[in-house]
């Protein structure tokens, strides 16, 4: 799975799931996320060292979208912290509940679980336990929430 995380509301913004991490899953995260939100000017495309995201490939596909990139020290998953604590929920919470028939069978469930429940259910320690859908709203704590 490659992702594209909205750093601070921790919305996943675009994403593709393929049988193997390569370019073309990259440019296809990345093509997905204007589709679901206007990213503003100064919009940054942060990630590791991996061979999709340093090709030239992709780099050129940045370039198109006039995105710079920022990459992430080599051996240091603190650099990529988001991301990294973003794949372990997503398998904790699914990938690792059940075996799994096909890639595309996991790609329908990877966007029910994020359409669903991580984007809009899902509470967020880091949002001050507000799901992503509320901080967006413009809440600011959970008890603003309470009736």
């Amino acid at each position: 799975m490659a992702t594209v995380i909205g750093l601070r509301s921790r919305k996943l913004v675009g994403w593709a799931v393929a049988d193997r991490m390569d370019t073309s899953l990259a440019i296809t995260a990345l093509d997905r996320a204007p589709k679901s939100r206007r990213p503003p000017a100064n919009v940054i495309f942060h990630s590791g060292r991996g061979g999709q995201h340093t090709s030239r490939a992709f780099a050129a596909h940045c370039r198109e979208y006039k995105v710079p990139r920022s990459l992430g020290r080599a051996g240091s998953c603190f650099d990529n912290a988001v991301s990294e604590s973003f794949n372990a929920t997503l398998e904790k919470e699914l990938v690792h509940t059940r075996p799994w028939p096909s890639v595309k069978t996991v790609g329908r469930e990877v966007f029910n679980w994020v359409e669903t429940h991580c984007n809009r259910t899902r509470r967020h320690s880091c949002l001050g336990c507000l799901t992503i859908e509320e901080f967006e709203l413009g809440y600011e704590h959970l008890d603003q929430l309470a009736a």
